[in-house]
């Protein structure tokens, strides 16, 4: 960028090239001019000139020619040759002295760096100039139209100058697409103000100039059609085309040419259209197929159904009553068994053998023989268990004293071995960091009427400007001792000013200059001309692009713009070792309070917006957000606590409520979460692994609502037998009849976050770890401690001792008896169960209905998922209070220009006997797909290539600046060391006042004549020495291509003498990215261009940008999805089929998983949730907390016997009320308080996500999952001998 300030002077070349400057003096009446006339004989004919010698000069030194009419003269051998060897098509007789053509040659030299890369257009262009100057014919197509007094002698004032249509044509198309690399855009912007076609081209050349400014000081009118009484003829010489084969212009620069024909641009990528209107409706193929084979599905299986229900009345008329006589006969079964343990007792102690008539699974065998044992020892020595349990996870705790929490946004979503994180630290290491960014948005209010924004530009906000300005150059940060200011940390590509990216540059940054400059005017003034006006350049002496320092304009239409975007670049280290940007830091936390408590009621009380940012923002609000829910959490473990209290105790009576409730109970499995939570922060802090905010707040939620399940299904389950068997029976007899359901559900929710270990960004491959190991404490705990706890409360209660206050025992007389031991009968929701649910979905026609809807849904779901976006917004992971929120929206409403984008060539090897250089470069002789060729193709179909602008490339300009004719740029004193350009120190020095052709560098000789170089190619030692020059040559108006500033960090230096350079990069940009969909298409499409060109060039390039390393994981998101989705599903089936011993259910509870894991997604679609690592987790977690709507139920259902009706309504009936009010409102509860939380990622990816699965899991557990069951279900597990028929089963009652 920095490079590029010698262009500022360009229209400086028209000054000179036409020989004029800026006139003071006053101009000839017309009675003069026609004394003038008469006097010079004015003629229009050959070898004859119209203006001839030099009859002013200027006090900076610049002359000014003569109007005055004479025969052209031939110039000796030296000044002939001199004059051919810049203008070929000039011979014999001349209209210029030597004097006039030292100073054409000096100046050309501003354009030649700008056009060298295309020999053809730069033919042509100082051929006008050319014929301009010197031809002999000059009278032919030069009329002077206007003269002014200097001095006492007469000087040119305005001329016309008559050229043809076809010359000004084929000059522009030779012209029109050359590359200035050094701004990333095309010559044509600098030496032709942009212009469209050769007629604009000719009115900027021609335009007069006011006093003060750039530009022609006299009127050339350029025109195409002769007066018919004159002996003037159009001017005419030969072109060039830019494909032209002796001076042909690379593909880059000449992409019409026809050796670039076979190169066509890309074609934007033809998006899948495949979709079908319906109306309005635009519906895709996968929805109508989808649609077309739930039809047929459903068809199918009403008429299964139907054809069913026909046959089956038709072989038993009579099937209802012997349905009815079962199920009243289960129901005697099931009051026998509570009334005598014993039964169930000697059943259960018969497993894993099969006697008695029962025959069950082996796992389910040693699984109830192992927690009848465990369960009589834990009733026996509650003590043991309660503390040895708790003290071996408080011994975990103990690593919380080396507990820290990660909030580095690097560290937090960017995985190990991450292909973006290498490419960083490759392009950090050999190449530079990118600069911190600090940034200033200020925008007006959209007028509440029309809805549009008015422009900003405006006197009374650039003053504005100035003083938020002066106040940011005013923060002095306290760093160790020392004061830090902008100065001292800010980016200086040249000089000692601060590259800052804002409007006050068009002033200097000087407020002085406002009134100087010409107000608002210089400033729209400069929008247009940044690049060729002196008065535009910046303070850090670079042309400033106003797309960079504007917002919210159209095309560019840069006085409309709605917003000022202040940048200030700081300079950045590798922050590895130590904290290299300690003072950077240091001063952006005062940037920001400056911003908050200053700048931002300054700018409000001027009716204006401010949105602000640096580069530590994110880091920052991270670590506030760390902290921003203690309230939340707390409340949230009060009504969770209070919840569980409820829940866990019986229905309450006034006369023994202090006895009956399970208060203490409730507290102590709360307290048992909490430590299970932090033993495995305390275990991952001990070996190293940081915290993150997501494990500080959602894994408690998410531990306490797994947990609290099995706690109300333990205690249900005690409180459900009989209270004629001892305590150590009863605690023996509930965890067998759910220990093993508990043990599956457990297992498999640790599987499934342990399956989330897998996914590669950090922060949610922590999560999963933190989150999987304390599920496995807290079920550890459950089994032991909270056994323990029950153990003892159930005896506090039999003792008739207070709850909360167990030291206090009521007289038994004010107690009735076993009063908070049992309820003698069930409860509401459970007969509500029995009596309402089961009866519901027993019915054929139910059944058909509910398969219909749920299937359709899944199907829906289906078609839903293709609309699920990946990304992760910014917004959604900070604070809802942030002030970073608004910085964001105004980002994406406001920039007109994207991201910088660098193509890294690795190992280009530069020796003459490579083809490398050739396969890079874009200028004259390089190959026509070349990396630098292909870049420049992109950016004409940015819609699918996402780059914006041809590359700025230092090979080009390096190899311009090496060649013989750009003469004013590599060059050498006598003792071979290196000459700067003649207006630079050592050979100038603006106090010793005007810079002329003489002085110290009057020696200085061009660094190569073209018979030096090879193909007007430097050998491999010439590259070697000169590449040092070039890269810290200033550049100047006499040569622009200088690359100190614009390539100083674009080239690694490091080893290059072998003739191997390890990185170079080559910078453009992204076209504006505003969606998340957007950065992750650019990536992809860098990336398969770089892979492109890698493979057809056969060397090592790789795109890197600064979002690439968080935007990477999303390429493949999806295939990261499905993968651990499918493995979670796996492991759990496996689990299932181990403890149950059956496929087939395993496999039906396999397939409503996945159901559920489908319909979330449609969810997520629904609610415009995205895809990313964070809804990734989530969806394998959702699977693990879906198994316990469904796993207990399946349990029930294998265990019990009868035909399938009976045994989902008996499965309904005894574990329906606990899955709804143990495992759905429990979950409910937990989710809720997630909806207050400060930050958005826990309101839309927990809140909302874990809400949907509560419901989705709920509806298939306790809706589907029967329903299907008792129309697909797995044969019992138990088998009844004949002869036994007539005994109940206690196993039929378990779980």
């Amino acid at each position: 960028m920095a490079s590029s300030l010698g262009f500022l002077l360009a229209i400086t070349l028209f000054q000179v090239i036409l020989f004029t400057s800026l006139l003071s003096a006053e101009k000839l009446d017309t009675g003069v001019l026609s004394i003038l006339e008469v006097k010079s004989g004015e003629r229009h004919s050959e070898e004859y000139c119209a203006m001839y010698d030099i009859c002013g000069e200027r006090s900076d030194g610049k002359v000014l020619n003569c109007p005055y009419g004479s025969p052209s003269v031939k110039p000796d051998e030296m000044l002939s040759a001199k004059i051919q060897s810049l203008c070929p098509t000039i011979s014999g007789n001349v209209c210029c002295t030597e004097t006039q053509f030292d100073t054409l040659r000096a100046q050309v030299q501003q354009a030649i760096p700008f056009l060298v890369g295309c020999p053809a257009c730069l033919r042509n262009f100082l051929n006008l100039f050319c014929e301009l100057s010197c031809s002999p014919n000059q009278s032919l197509f030069i009329n002077v139209t206007s003269i002014a007094e200097l001095n006492g002698n007469m000087t040119v004032d305005g001329i016309d100058f008559y050229v043809t249509d076809t010359f000004g044509e084929e000059l522009y198309n030779s012209c029109k697409e050359v590359k200035f690399g050094t701004m990333n855009t095309r010559a044509i912007d600098f030496i032709g103000a942009g212009a469209r076609n050769f007629k604009e081209w000719f009115a900027f050349i021609g335009q007069k100039a006011p006093p003060g400014f750039p530009g022609s000081p006299y009127a050339i009118g350029f025109k195409s059609i002769v007066p018919e009484s004159s002996k003037m003829e159009l001017m005419n010489v030969s072109t060039y085309p830019c494909g032209d084969t002796s001076l042909g212009c690379s593909c880059g620069d000449c992409p019409l040419s026809p050796a670039c024909s076979s190169s066509e641009p890309p074609s934007p990528p033809k998006k899948d259209s495949c979709s079908v209107r319906i109306g309005s409706l635009k519906v895709t193929c996968v929805e109508i197929s989808l649609v077309i084979l739930y039809i047929v599905l459903v068809s199918a299986f009403f008429g299964w159904g139907l054809f069913h229900k026909t046959r089956e009345r038709r072989n038993r008329p009579s099937s209802m009553e012997p349905l009815l006589n079962v199920a009243d006969n289960s129901e005697i079964d099931v009051v026998n068994l509570r009334k005598d343990g014993k039964l169930l007792s000697e059943v259960q102690d018969m497993v894993p053998q099969a006697s008695n008539g029962v025959h069950i699974s082996v796992v389910q065998g040693y699984m109830s023989s192992f927690y009848r044992r465990y369960g009589i020892w834990v009733a026996r020595n509650p003590t043991l268990v309660l503390c040895s349990s708790v003290a071996i996870v408080l011994l975990l705790c103990l690593g919380l004293f080396r507990f820290q929490v990660e909030t580095r946004p690097e560290k937090l979503w960017v995985g190990r071995g991450s292909k973006a994180a290498e490419e960083k630290q490759f392009f950090d290491s050999h190449l530079a960091p990118f600069y911190r960014i600090e940034q200033l948005i200020i925008a007006t209010m959209p007028d509440p009427k029309h809805g549009k924004s008015p422009s900003i530009v405006t006197e009374d906000n650039i003053q504005l400007l100035f003083e938020v300005q002066q106040k940011v150059d005013g923060i002095s940060a306290n760093y160790s001792g020392s004061m830090v200011s902008l100065t001292d940390i800010c980016l200086k590509p040249l000089g000692q000013d601060c590259a800052t990216q804002s409007i006050l540059q068009y002033y200097k940054m000087d407020p002085e200059n406002y009134d100087t400059f010409g107000g608002v005017q210089h400033a729209e003034y400069c929008f247009q001309h940044y690049t060729t006006a002196d008065t535009c350049m910046s303070a850090f002496k670079a042309p400033l692009d106003p797309s960079t320092a504007l917002g919210g304009f159209s095309g560019s239409n840069y006085s409309e713009a709605s917003a000022f975007v202040v940048t200030y670049p700081v300079n950045n280290a590798i922050d590895e070792v130590g904290n290299e940007n300690g003072k950077a830091v240091a001063w952006e936390k005062a940037f920001i309070q400056l911003a908050k408590e200053e700048l931002l009621p300054m700018i409000q009380s001027s009716n204006l917006t401010l949105s602000f940012s640096s580069e530590s923002s994110i880091e920052e609000e991270l670590k506030r957000e760390s902290t921003a829910d203690v309230i939340t959490i707390i409340i949230s473990y009060l009504v969770m606590f209070a919840y569980i209290s409820v829940t866990l105790g019986d229905a309450p009576h006034l006369s023994s409520f202090y006895i009956s409730s399970k208060v203490l109970l409730g507290l102590s499995g709360v307290l048992l979460v909490l430590i299970s939570v932090l033993g495995s922060v305390g275990f991952f802090s001990a070996i190293g692994v940081k915290s993150t905010l997501i494990i500080m707040e959602v894994i408690p939620f998410l531990v306490l609502a797994v947990g609290v399940d099995n706690m109300c299904i333990l205690v249900h389950a005690v409180k459900r037998q009989s209270l004629e068997l001892p305590l150590e029976e009863r605690i023996s007899d509930a965890l067998v009849e759910v220990g093993p359901s508990i043990t599956l559900a457990s297992f498999s929710e640790i599987l499934a976050f342990a399956v989330g270990s897998f996914i590669p960004m950090p922060a949610c491959r922590v999560f999963s770890m933190f989150a999987a190991l304390a599920v496995l404490l807290d079920f550890l705990l459950q089994v032991t401690a909270f056994v323990a706890l029950i153990v003892f409360d159930f005896l506090r209660a039999e003792d008739n001792r207070i709850d909360c206050f167990p030291c206090i025992k009521l007289p038994s007389s004010s107690v009735e008896p076993n009063e908070g031991i049992n309820e003698s009968k069930d409860g509401l929701l459970a007969r509500y169960m029995k009596e309402v649910h089961a009866s519901i979905l027993g019915l054929w026609g139910v059944k058909l209905v509910v398969i219909a809807v749920f299937f359709g849904f899944t199907l829906a779901s289906i078609a839903l998922c293709t609309r699920i976006q990946p990304g992760l917004e910014q917004q959604i992971v900070l604070p809802r209070d942030s002030y970073l929120q608004g910085y964001f929206n105004n980002v994406s409403e406001h920039l007109r220009i994207g991201p910088p984008l660098y193509f890294v060539v690795k190992d280009y090897n530069y020796s003459l006997e490579s083809r490398h250089t050739n396969q890079l470069c874009s200028i004259s002789q390089c190959d026509s797909v070349s990396l630098l060729n292909e870049i420049s193709r992109a950016s004409l179909v940015p819609e699918s290539s996402y780059i914006a602008k041809p590359a700025a490339s230092w090979l080009d300009d390096f190899l311009v600046w090496l060649s013989p004719e750009a003469f004013g740029c590599c060059r050498k004193f006598i003792n071979g060391s290196y000459c700067p350009p003649d207006d630079q120190p050592q050979c100038c020095s603006p106090d010793e006042g005007p810079c002329g052709l003489g002085g110290a560098c009057k020696d200085c000789t061009t660094c190569f004549r073209h018979s030096d170089l090879v193909s007007d190619r430097p050998n491999t030692e010439q590259f070697r020495e000169k590449l040092p020059w070039f890269l810290n040559a200033l550049p100047s108006a006499d040569c622009a291509k200088g690359g100190h500033g614009a390539y100083t960090n674009s080239v690694d230096l490091n080893g290059y003498e072998s003739g191997i350079i390890r990185a170079s990069e080559f910078r453009t940009y992204h076209t504006p990215l505003n969606k998340q969909g957007d950065f992750v298409n650019s990536l992809r499409a860098a990336r398969e261009f770089s892979s492109r060109i890698s493979s057809s060039l056969q060397m090592n390039i790789f795109p890197y940008s600064v979002f690439y390393i968080f935007f990477e994981q999303y390429l493949d998101i999806w295939k990261i999805a499905l993968i651990n989705i499918s493995i979670a599903l796996g492991a759990i089936f496996i689990v299932c089929l181990v403890v149950t011993s059956s496929i087939w259910s395993s496999a039906i509870i396999l397939l409503v998983l996945a159901m559920i894991v489908v319909d979330l997604m449609g969810v997520m679609a629904i609610l415009d949730i995205q895809l990313n690592a964070v809804s990734v987790v989530n969806l394998v977690m959702s699977i693990g907390i879906a198994v316990e709507f469904c796993v207990h139920i399946a349990h029930a259902f294998l265990l019990s016997h009868g035909d399938r009706n009976q045994r989902a309504k008996k499965a309904l009936s005894t574990m329906g009320a606990s899955v709804f009010s143990g495992i759905t409102l429990t979950k409910l509860v937990g989710v809720i308080v997630l909806f207050f939380s400060r930050s958005e990622i826990f309101v839309v990816y927990y809140f909302q996500m874990y809400l949907a699965l509560v419901i989705i899991g709920f509806l298939h557990g306790l809706v589907f999952l029967p329903v299907a069951l008792s129309m697909f279900g797995p044969p019992s597990s138990i088998i009844i001998e004949k002869g036994q028929e007539d005994e109940p089963s206690a196993l039929s009652q378990t779980s």
